[in-house]
């Protein structure tokens, strides 16, 4: 057995639940060393990410909820679509166009954070979506992703600036949820993303002039009143997009609200942590590091608590259907028998 077969079997022994790995865990790796190439060592960073998606997608079919994965598919777009908006609206923050001559202020230079990189891997992201969907967008969009989780550490540790973590939470969330996005969508379904980005272009452009030069590298006040307003149109958009398959008896609205659910509530997250300051020190609605910590594992805990009960139900109610579906078989059957003697 070579290394590279050795990594990817540790690799389904890890994503994969116990029954199907034993099952089908020696075709899967065959696949992938079959798309290898001759000299590779480790497991590419796609093939990583396809296994993880692979193996939550059976895990999840292992518990009865067979309709997350066409709710994932819906899901996954929307999710994308906010994040590179949002990715565009932060990126003409980072860049300080208030201070420009265009906006009738004195040019001070430019001042961006660390977040200038992560805004820019998320726009790549979205450009990769268009011209190369599948393996080499998931690649991108959980590149991007890394970077959103990294820039925290990295900014204390190289003492710049970065992002507020509710920001950073807020986007990784969303970017969880865009690793689904499906490989096979039309032209115009992978343009949205970019055309997001664009929209959110002018508005950011609004905020900084609107402003002046009162604001810095820290965007902490537009960012508190731009991601809700984003969360409430996630919600809403998907509501309305799953009004459709809903009419026909399709339910994959009601589990892409369920996938959405902790994004929705992660871009929320700053009102949250304001509401709890005001209940437990009184005073303004001023979020601390101890009120938005605690906001984020409400919403944390809060997702789960909804999503696996609607799961379980989900499964109880396939399981019943396929119980008088196997019923109304044997009864059939019995009727025949008895109408031929």
């Amino acid at each position: 057995m070579s290394d590279l077969e050795r990594r990817y079997l540790r690799l389904v022994r890890i994503f994969y639940p116990a029954g199907y790995r034993n099952e089908r865990g020696t075709e899967i790796v065959g696949t992938y060393l079959a798309l290898s190439s001759p000299d590779q060592r480790w497991p590419s960073a796609a093939d990583v990410t396809d296994l993880a998606g692979g193996g939550l997608r059976q895990r999840l079919r292992e518990v009865g909820a067979t309709g997350i994965g066409p709710g994932l598919r819906l899901a996954a777009p929307l999710a994308l679509l906010t994040a590179t908006a949002l990715a565009g609206g932060w990126t003409v923050l980072e860049l300080n166009p208030w201070t420009t001559p265009w906006f009738g202020f004195e040019q001070h230079g430019m001042s961006a954070s660390l977040g200038v990189g992560v805004w820019a891997a998320w726009l790549l992201a979205a450009v990769v979506h268009v011209v190369a969907p599948g393996r080499w967008t998931r690649l991108a969009i959980g590149s991007a992703l890394v970077l959103t989780l990294a820039v925290g550490p990295l900014a204390a540790v190289v003492g710049r600036s970065r992002p507020p973590l509710f920001v950073l939470l807020a986007q990784a969330s969303l970017g969880l949820v865009a690793l689904g996005v499906p490989a096979r969508l039309p032209v115009w379904l992978r343009l949205l993303p970019l055309a997001g980005a664009a929209a959110a272009l002018p508005v950011a452009a609004t905020f900084a002039h609107d402003s002046g030069e009162a604001l810095s590298v820290s965007y902490g006040w537009p960012a508190g009143q731009v991601l809700p307003g984003a969360g409430t149109a996630l919600l809403l958009v998907t509501l309305l997009a799953g009004m459709g398959p809903a009419a026909r008896n399709d339910l994959r609205g009601a589990w892409a609200l369920l996938v959405l659910l902790y994004p929705i509530g992660m871009l929320w997250l700053h009102p949250l942590a304001e509401e709890l300051a005001v209940g437990l020190y009184g005073g303004g609605p001023n979020a601390d590091w101890t009120t938005l910590a605690t906001a984020a594992i409400a919403v944390s805990a809060a997702a789960p608590v909804i999503v696996v009960p609607a799961a379980l139900i989900a499964r109880r109610r396939v399981v019943r259907a396929y119980g008088r579906a196997e019923r109304d078989a044997v009864c059939g059957s019995l009727t025949r028998d008895s109408t031929k003697r």
